[in-house]
């Protein structure tokens, strides 16, 4: 297969707008990554715990600390206003489309920020991360949204999954200023790495005034002429040339399809063909959160602090380099193995990984010095298993399943649904691993719940996860058309033509996709064999 992912032969223009364009957007990852990220490490700081502390003292190191009530309030309302914001997202990208979707997320996550930085009671700061997560919720759901409508379908993996790979260099960068600033002695302990955020959104608000919007957007706002003019930039080839023009012309065809099989409201999203794509989606990235990755990114900080390793921030930066380098074989791997296989791979090495950490936490004791080093080396390993696989394959996988009609309202219902277990996890893990009365204290041994759910992973991946690598997004809905077992998916070739199958259902009659397949090829066939004759005289058979 050769190590590098090269542009299928005979394919006209040049992917490179499509790739820088994708990647800048993929940028967008970072405030993601770096808002979930740096709330771990504030939380560790004593400044920051005197600061907002309301009286509590911490049992395991007698200083002042919020309580764990107050704690997960703070986590898990930034998943609450993400859950919003994903959902908003939908009839923002539609209604103004996906490039100003993500100027006008990044004004409101800038309003969650200037709250945070200024606060000095819970209060306050629990309505600016509420704020912060709705502009990032918003994010979530757009960016995986406008990479898919713009990558060509050779590298779209890569593109899409470039997204995740910005979510843990966000990550890195808020373990980063989090160490930096953990000493200070006053408000620039916590303000600082708060601030640090507007420089990320003021890099993509002004990125986006010179992207262009997505062509299959045009398409469904019914201007063909802008839709042409999008593609003709991302493809780098003249506005009339033939391959433009055809690729143009399927997502018309295709869209124009779709539409005529029914409408395009959240309703029509859970039924039939759509239904079934709406719940691998959802699953996807609920069991993305249930492997427990933000577990450690949310609350490791404390976790180790708690288990008696020492210099928990330098833990913390190491886990997220590990985060950061073991994305990139996955942008590799995802067009090379494909997305089933892959996710399978993940979510076996996770689910080992998960249950040694719980068992080596659970009889040896995180007191043990030796049992501390496997933690940390086995916590690290089930982070290159997820990074490489449930972390960028998920937005890959979600991106790329449903029909234009109704692709921003079921990919925001995906998105919403990662965020709706982000909270859930955010929520309940401190009352779940924390010390102290009415707590359930399980400490390492809730790895064990995270450990299970990847098992569940495995027979999910095989169960639901068709392979569309290599299939464009038209394509994707001939494949869930025909193929109506996941297991049987890789190997999939798409043969129908969405523009000779419109020309059939213009008919009228209601065919299967199949059967308008099979009635385009009967009038292409009957066409051919009433073709010129040898002498240049049309030819007519009864």
């Amino acid at each position: 297969m050769g190590l590098l992912i090269k542009k299928p032969e005979g394919t006209v223009g040049s992917a490179m707008p499509s790739i820088f364009i994708g990647l800048f957007v993929a940028f967008g990852g970072v405030l993601f990554g770096y808002d979930t990220g740096t709330i771990g490490g504030i939380l560790g700081m004593k400044f920051w715990r005197d600061e907002f502390s309301t009286g509590f003292i911490n049992p395991t190191d007698n200083q002042l600390d919020v309580t764990a009530d107050q704690t997960s309030e703070i986590v898990s309302i930034l998943s609450a206003g993400t859950f919003f914001g994903a959902l908003f997202a939908s009839p923002v990208a539609d209604f103004v489309g996906r490039r100003l979707g993500l100027v006008v997320s990044c004004v409101i996550f800038c309003v969650g920020v200037i709250l945070q930085t200024a606060a000095t009671a819970i209060p306050m700061f629990v309505a600016g991360r509420f704020f912060a997560g709705f502009g990032v919720g918003m994010i979530s759901a757009t960016i995986p949204l406008y990479q898919s409508e713009t990558s060509p379908k050779w590298i779209r993996g890569a593109i899409v999954g470039a997204y995740q790979l910005s979510i843990t260099i966000g990550l890195l960068l808020a373990a980063i200023v989090d160490n930096a600033t953990k000493n200070h002695t006053n408000s620039g302990s916590y303000r600082i790495p708060i601030a640090v955020q507007f420089a990320w959104a003021i890099i993509i608000f002004i990125g986006c005034v010179f992207i262009p919007e997505t062509p299959r957007f045009w398409i469904k706002k019914g201007r063909p002429e802008k839709a042409a003019k999008s593609l003709s930039t991302l493809r780098r080839l003249d506005i009339e040339h033939p391959a433009l023009l055809e690729e143009l012309a399927e997502i018309t065809a295709n869209h124009e399809y779709e539409l005529s099989l029914g409408h395009a409201t959240y309703l029509d999203c859970f039924k039939g063909n759509i239904g079934k794509r709406l719940f691998t989606g959802c699953a996807l990235q609920m069991l993305q959160q249930l492997t427990g990755v933000n577990f450690i990114f949310y609350y490791g900080t404390s976790f180790f602090q708690n288990s008696g390793i020492r210099n928990p921030f330098v833990i913390s930066m190491i886990t997220s380099c590990v985060n950061v380098a073991s994305t990139f074989p996955g942008l590799y791997l995802v067009e090379k193995w494909g997305r089933r296989n892959l996710l399978l791979f993940g979510a076996i090495g996770m689910c080992v990984c998960q249950f040694i950490v719980a068992i080596t936490g659970t009889v040896a004791g995180v007191d043990n010095q030796s049992a501390q080093q496997a933690l940390i080396a086995f916590v690290c390993i089930y982070i290159f298993f997820f990074a490489c696989s449930w972390g960028p394959v998920a937005w890959v996988v979600t991106g790329e399943i449903f029909p234009l009609k109704v692709r921003a309202k079921a990919l925001s219902m995906t998105t919403a649904s990662n965020w709706l277990l982000n909270w859930a996890i955010g929520y309940a893990t401190p009352y779940l691993v924390n010390p102290g009365p009415g707590n359930a204290n399980l400490g390492a041994k809730v790895f064990f719940i995270w450990g299970g759910c990847c098992f569940i992973c495995i027979f999910f991946v095989w169960a639901f996860i068709y392979e569309t690598k290599g299939l464009a997004l038209e394509q994707v809905d001939e494949l869930y058309a025909k193929v109506n077992k996941a297991w049987k998916s890789p190997g999939f070739v798409p043969t129908v033509s969405f523009q000779d199958v419109q020309e059939t259902h213009q008919d009228g009659r209601k065919m299967s996709l199949v059967e308008m397949e099979n009635e385009a090829m009967r009038k292409k066939s009957v066409a051919h064999v009433e073709g010129e004759g040898p002498l240049g005289e049309k030819e007519y058979r009864n």
